[in-house]
């Protein structure tokens, strides 16, 4: 029998270990790696190729919505299953725009995730069960599309790899290394940045990074 290979993405430790376990007793499931940030999940789905991809949505360095925008664009043969502490129908809405064939909540049993990597893994999408009607209504009501709702700002893949990385208190400095680019460059994405969303200082950025769920409210961030 031909095993489901499955990359974890989730920066907690303690919580990959605990998924990890889960998985172990599923004999057609098989975990081939790990990753503590939405960069380094990229880099591994590279190398490893996973039919499937758990993911927390506020991963460091690259959030898991844009991850998967990413991921869908890169590698569109690796399903990416979305995980989240919070039962936020927007986020889930999100999620299933940029590409994500799955959302759980982390809450869920170890047999919903098992299930929910077989279903994605066989090309459906799964929604667990406690909020899939809410957003199927929801989404009658009001579809997205690439992401972003009609009003919101129009930004790049780049643009927003720099937003999170400005929210989590990184100088341009920092962001040009993290992402290969020159300073100018991230100068320039930053520029765009303000004037797309009308925000001309960090805490702002910062404060908006945090209500679109690019970061965690509780990561520790320097505002000037």
């Amino acid at each position: 029998m031909k095993r489901i290979t499955v990359l974890l993405a989730e920066d907690h430790q303690l919580v990959r270990e605990g998924f990890r376990s889960l998985l172990k007793h599923e004999k057609d499931i098989e975990v081939v790696g790990e990753a503590e940030t939405g960069r380094e999940a990229l880099q591994m789905i590279g190398k490893l190729r996973p039919a499937v991809l758990v993911m927390d949505i506020a991963m460091p360095l690259l959030n898991g919505l844009e991850a998967t925008r990413q991921i869908r664009k890169d590698f569109p043969e690796t399903k990416v299953l979305i995980l989240s502490a919070h039962n936020d129908d927007a986020y889930v809405e999100r999620a299933q725009a940029l590409g994500a064939a799955g959302f759980l909540l982390k809450q869920s049993s170890s047999h919903i995730l098992a299930e929910a990597i077989r279903e994605v893994q066989k090309g459906n999408i799964f929604i667990c069960p406690a909020i899939s009607k809410r957003v199927r209504d929801r989404l009658k009501k009001s579809p997205m599309q690439d992401g972003t709702s009609k009003q919101g700002p129009n930004l790049s893949s780049r643009e927003m790899e720099v937003l999170q990385l400005i929210a989590e208190g990184k100088a341009n400095k920092q962001v040009a290394a993290e992402l290969g680019v020159s300073f100018k460059t991230v100068d320039k994405h930053r520029q765009h940045l303000m004037n797309k969303l009308d925000i001309h200082d960090v805490a702002g950025l910062t404060r908006y990074a945090i209500a679109e769920g690019l970061i965690e409210s509780n990561v520790r961030v320097t505002i000037i």
